[in-house]
């Protein structure tokens, strides 16, 4: 009868196989898009968009023929130590995510913050596109 010692690691690897570069398989670091939630309120739309490990500094939101664009890029950063890499799961590299605004989006109210990895870009809705009621008046 052979022993054999448990360990975690090696069952993990046999439910999630590993690469030789510690990357899950099928996991490349390209074309990795962040998780978004886009809601909509009476004065505005939010575009929510978990940016974790992304700094700020690193994305771009542009406004362009009605098209909200958000690029930016996870950079990998290199531990210094001599230790082993068991797992990578995080994806890095360069996003783009668009979304096609409605015709009642204001563009000049955009505004994008970031705090805790979310970002948050709140698109407002401009006067023209509201819902308003109209007197009719008595002709002569």
């Amino acid at each position: 009868m052979n022993m054999t010692l448990f360990s975690p690691l090696r069952e993990l690897n046999r439910v999630f196989p590993l690469n030789p570069l510690g990357t899950v398989v099928n996991g490349n670091s390209e074309n990795w898009q962040p998780a978004v939630d886009v809601h909509e309120t009476k004065d505005a739309y939010q575009v929510d968009v978990a940016l974790a490990a992304v700094d700020p500094q690193d994305v771009g939101v542009e406004l362009r023929d009605g098209v909200l664009t958000l690029t930016g890029e996870r950079r990998l950063v290199d531990s210094q130590d001599d230790g082993r890499v068991h797992r990578r799961e995080l994806r890095y590299g360069k996003f783009t995510r668009s979304f096609h605004l409605p015709e009642d989006a204001d563009a000049d109210s955009i505004k994008a913050t970031a705090k805790n990895g979310l970002v948050s870009i709140v698109v407002g809705k401009s006067a023209h596109g509201k819902a308003r009621s109209i007197e009719i008046e008595q002709a002569a």
